[in-house]
């Protein structure tokens, strides 16, 4: 695990100021918005220091936060009232400013301090501060005060087996490289053979060539050392590593279903069109034979459970293949569950063990710099004769491309963490996407949620209307209501948006306002 970095390195913004219009604006979204997940406030006293710092601290080790100073908590007071600004201690925020640079183990880099002008409760001018901070790629403990992780509306410090876990969530640790009690005749497959000769590796024996290049590790004291591979090196050349890996906890499987209808049904037969199809073997079949199988279910349409119709597929097929590609190169391969990959009539999700690494988000993931998970996996693809993956860090982004050319709705990322093994999961809508929805999504990128009268004001179209595409957004899972609004006053958001960096407002990782 990293856990070092020099505290000179971290960048902590100094105070900015916004002007009059967005401070009431952002000051507005705060008061208007539950403690979450992404959202802490706090009245400034010499004890909030401290405690400002393990909220910091959970944000980083969890999707990133704002932490509003000067704010008293929802449960004591209402509206304007809650506006105490951090005149009651000035102080305190600059020990804060000081702390954020030396306190975290380590440094967390990219902390934004925002000040917004205001009016406090008793009527004065005064101001509140924005803390901001980004989900990071590391894990951070605060000096002599523990690693501390972020719930829904608190904060809560981690056990040993918690920050070994997030450290594998992050990709500061990977499952790629642990030493398994694999006997390393099984590795010697045409795959591996092929593999050899693509490669160039000429001299030594099968157990010194995979040591040479990072695939296997010595074990034991000099004069009686053992040779064992790394999980790497049985996943990419055995021909059966699921069974084998199933004895240290892992899977690596795909299976795929083709469902009639746009639902799983619940009952106790399942609405399958077909048996379920299991894919095995080394990762460079692995992933042909899934992309195969997959696109000749597309290629031979599905028909309409209601109607008899066949459907047509428009996914572009380097999108399909992407999507594939990414789950079985960057799943979690610690996780005891295969790759699922679900065909409906109206859309395919692939479900990959393990969440996004590093400060990759569901909101960000189309800009973010890519973050590979299994580093040795990917680059060793790479050195078969037909390569799947061109391992450019710009796959995602192609699919972001390609969704729009073919005039279809974005990928849409989400992660789940209630399951029993956490997944992440990118659904592609063999939909069309009508024009009013790159509009209004370019609309939330810049300002957030959005409400009924915003999307009317932006589409040209009636309250009914606006209210109906409002809906259609919801039931295919692009939009989500806002929590803690009625329906009087009801707003929207992309389910992404919950993980951004401020939860409630628009990201600046350069493509929001």
């Amino acid at each position: 695990m990293r856990l070092t970095k020099s505290s000179a390195s971290v960048r902590v913004t100094q105070m900015i100021d916004h002007s009059q219009a967005q401070s009431a604006m952002l000051l507005e979204r705060v008061l208007s918005s539950p403690e979450s997940r992404t959202l802490d406030v706090k009245r400034v006293s010499g004890k909030m220091v401290q405690k400002a710092l393990e909220t910091l601290c959970a944000f980083a080790n969890t999707e990133g936060g704002v932490l509003a100073l000067g704010i008293e908590d929802p449960a004591k007071a209402k509206g304007a009232q809650r506006i105490y600004g951090v005149q009651e201690n000035p102080e305190a925020v600059d020990e804060l400013q000081r702390k954020v640079r030396t306190q975290f183990k380590p440094g967390i880099d990219g902390i934004r301090f925002m000040r917004l002008a205001c009016t406090l409760r008793d009527g004065q001018a005064g101001h509140v501060v924005l803390v901001q901070v980004g989900k990071s790629a590391d894990v951070h403990s605060i000096v002599v005060d523990g690693t501390w992780t972020r719930l829904d509306a608190s904060n809560r410090e981690m056990l040993a087996s918690e920050i070994t876990d997030l450290a594998y969530q992050r990709g500061v640790r990977s499952a790629e490289t642990e030493s398994v009690a694999v006997p390393l005749e099984l590795l010697d497959t045409p795959v591996w053979r092929s593999f050899v000769a693509s490669r160039g590796l000429r001299a030594g024996t099968q157990a010194e060539q995979l040591l040479r290049i990072g695939l296997a590790d010595k074990i034991g004291e000099a004069g009686a050392e053992q040779i064992l591979p790394r999980r790497a090196a049985v996943l990419l050349f055995a021909e059966e590593p699921g069974s084998l890996l199933a004895a240290f906890g892992g899977r690596a499987d795909l299976r795929l279903m083709v469902y009639a209808g746009k639902e799983m049904g619940m009952d106790a037969v399942p609405n399958l069109r077909k048996p379920p199809k299991t894919i095995r073997g080394p990762l460079i079949e692995q992933i042909d034979l899934a992309v195969k199988a997959v696109l000749d279910e597309l290629a031979q349409g599905l028909t309409l459970a209601s109607s008899g119709f066949k459907t047509r597929h428009q996914y572009p097929e380097r999108v399909v293949k992407e999507a594939i590609v990414n789950a079985v190169i960057h799943r979690d391969y610690r996780l005891n569950r295969d790759i699922m990959v679900r065909v409906f009539d109206d859309r395919i999700v692939v479900e990959s063990p393990g969440l996004l690494p590093g400060a990759i988000t569901s909101a960000n993931i189309q800009y973010a710099r890519s973050k590979a998970r299994n580093p040795l996996i990917a680059q060793n693809l790479r050195q078969f004769a037909v390569p799947p993956n061109i391992d450019d860090g710009e796959g995602v982004r192609m699919m972001f491309g390609e969704m729009a050319a073919a005039k279809l709705y974005p990928p849409q990322y989400r992660q789940n963490t209630e399951a029993a093994v956490e997944t992440l999961s990118p659904t592609l809508f063999n939909e069309d996407r009508p024009a009013v929805w790159t509009e209004v999504n370019d609309w939330m990128e810049r300002n957030g949620p959005v409400a009924n009268a915003d999307v009317c004001r932006i589409a040209g179209v009636d309250t009914l209307k606006a209210s109906k595409m409002l809906r259609a957004w919801v039931d295919r899972g692009l939009l989500e209501l806002l929590p803690g609004r009625v329906r009087s006053n009801a707003a929207y958001r992309k389910p992404a948006q919950a993980e951004e960096q401020l939860g409630l407002l628009p990201g600046d990782d350069g493509h929001g306002g």
